[in-house]
């Protein structure tokens, strides 16, 4: 569990003007962060674009993924929905074998019951190979699961390490932190948050602007973890308009519009979502400059 301690990123996909993937904005992206300090990399959650990949893309964004990182650095998977038994076929017939762990997030849209969410994870957990990460975040699954539901798990099921908590409720991180198994790890999923929550005695965080900004995340988080307080809010506040302005709109527009102004990929998106507006690329450039990068 060592290795998903500190900052992980949540990869976005590149795609090429034609909205395909562009292969070669992803090998930079992922050297970005093996070469700066990301502690582990997540391929194909929600800052992918999930939801607008096909199945057949996801395979070759595990593939090629896989290739560049080389075992470099630990590598998670998104393989989660709102159907249970498809989740399971996933998992039993995906290539696992360049995979560390497996985020899942809670299903969406169907709002079940803490049972049914505690019923839907214990089935995922009896079929896994490989530890899971949960995934809370409410804002798009329209269900938060309970504090005592996550620790339920984390109770009853070894192979379930830690969860992504994305609920942007200060009081939740604080009960899971109180109530969690000893080896149970609390991860941020809350960009805004997460070097509170790494300073309370969360294990890190699965960032969005960290995959753009690898060495002063990794490196404020790190600090976090160590109880060094001043020295990351010094780098918290550096970096909180640059963290502010790429959730403005949508995600992952933000972070694209970023990625391009530092020249490593496009900041195209699949429909139903958006390119970022002009005005928010002219207020990120400026946040970039501010902070000496570009």
């Amino acid at each position: 569990m060592t290795k998903f301690i500190g900052t992980g990123v949540a990869l976005i996909t590149p795609f090429t003007s034609d909205l395909s993937i562009d292969f070669d904005a992803l090998k930079r992206l992922v050297e970005h962060n093996v070469e700066n300090g990301t502690e582990y990399l997540v391929i194909s959650g929600t800052t992918g674009e999930s939801v607008t990949v096909t199945s057949e893309e996801k395979k070759e964004l595990i593939q090629f993924i896989s290739k560049v990182n080389n075992g470099r650095l630990p590598l998670v998977l998104g393989i989660g929905g709102n159907n249970t038994a498809s989740i399971i076929e996933e998992i039993k017939t995906t290539d696992l074998s360049s995979i560390d762990a497996i985020l899942s997030v809670s299903p969406y849209y169907s709002k079940p019951t803490q049972e049914g969410l505690y019923q839907h994870f214990k089935a995922i957990a009896e079929a896994s190979p490989l530890p899971i990460i949960l995934y809370n975040v409410p804002g798009r699954t329209s269900k938060n699961m309970e504090p005592k539901t996550t620790i339920r798990l984390a109770k009853d099921f070894d192979n379930i390490i830690a969860v992504k908590e994305a609920g942007n409720n200060v009081h939740q991180y604080l009960e899971l932190l109180r109530t969690k198994p000893e080896d149970f790890l609390v991860l941020s999923g809350d960009d805004d948050l997460a070097l509170g929550v790494a300073l309370a005695g969360g294990s890190g965080v699965i960032s969005v602007i960290g995959q753009a900004l690898p060495e002063e995340f990794s490196e404020m988080i790190r600090l976090g973890i160590a109880g060094k307080a001043k020295e990351a809010y010094d780098l918290h506040f550096k970096l909180m308009p640059i963290t502010s302005l790429i959730f403005s709109e949508n995600n992952p527009a933000g972070i694209k519009a970023v990625l391009e102004a530092l020249n490593i990929s496009k900041s195209h998106v699949r429909l139903p979502l958006v390119e970022a507006t002009d005005k928010l690329k002219k207020d990120i450039n400026k946040a970039l400059v501010d902070l000496g990068k570009s």
